[in-house]
């Protein structure tokens, strides 16, 4: 069901300030940016770090990339899992958040509308 790290996201009170640090101090390359988020490449991978500024619950940072996530949380709930938050629209696809049997949050995200335009 997993098939690799998508993104993780990380809060920050200033984009464009964050976004400045992380290419200069870790060398990331901004890879495509809209109102609160930016997307940066590192060089050995295509999970991307999401620097942003939404106010999400803070165990929501890693996101893990699934086919489909219809599918993936109806497998998911079909093995006795919880579901925290139902399938919704992001700008590539769709996402979902797992509870696994010990609490934590398990993000899933497909990429059914295609990742977004690069910069």
């Amino acid at each position: 069901m997993l098939r690799k790290i998508d993104c993780v996201l990380t809060r920050v009170d200033d984009l464009d300030a964050a976004e400045a640090f992380y290419t200069r101090v870790f060398g990331l390359t901004p890879l495509w940016r809209d109102d609160s988020s930016v997307g940066l490449s590192m060089p050995d991978t295509d999970a991307e770090i999401v620097l942003h500024t939404m106010d999400l619950p803070p165990d929501l940072t890693v996101y893990y990339l699934v086919d489909d996530v219809r599918s993936a949380v109806a497998a998911y709930t079909g093995n006795g899992g919880t579901v925290r938050t139902p399938p919704f629209d992001v700008a590539v696809g769709q996402c979902a958040v797992l509870e696994d049997p010990f609490g934590n949050a398990v993000c899933v995200i497909d990429l059914t509308r295609g990742r977004r335009p690069s910069l």
